[in-house]
């Protein structure tokens, strides 16, 4: 019975060391710590994202205000009697 608690103290031991004093335990936890401030940081940007995305998806959704402006935007269009300028600098 004696060996099995030396050996169950000793196992503790060796396991508090590695916990509180090996060089890594610390590094590891701060790489950790790093990483998941990161991915916050990512997540609250795609949050962000997604939101504006699914605000422009209801806005096509709801009206034809949004497709004109889009319209006008990315493909140039214009309405009738509408007359385009083209700058050249």
């Amino acid at each position: 019975m004696k060996i099995f608690i030396f050996i169950t103290i000793l196992l503790i031991i060796i396991l508090q060391y590695r916990l509180w004093w090996h060089e890594s335990a610390h590094n590891e936890l701060y790489q950790l710590k790093t990483l998941v401030m990161q991915q916050r940081t990512q997540n609250v940007d795609l949050e962000k994202r997604n939101t504006l995305l699914a605000e422009e998806v209801e806005d096509l959704k709801q009206g034809l205000e949004t497709i004109e402006s889009l319209a006008r935007s990315e493909f140039g269009m214009i309405k009738k009697g509408e007359v385009f300028y083209q700058i050249i600098e």
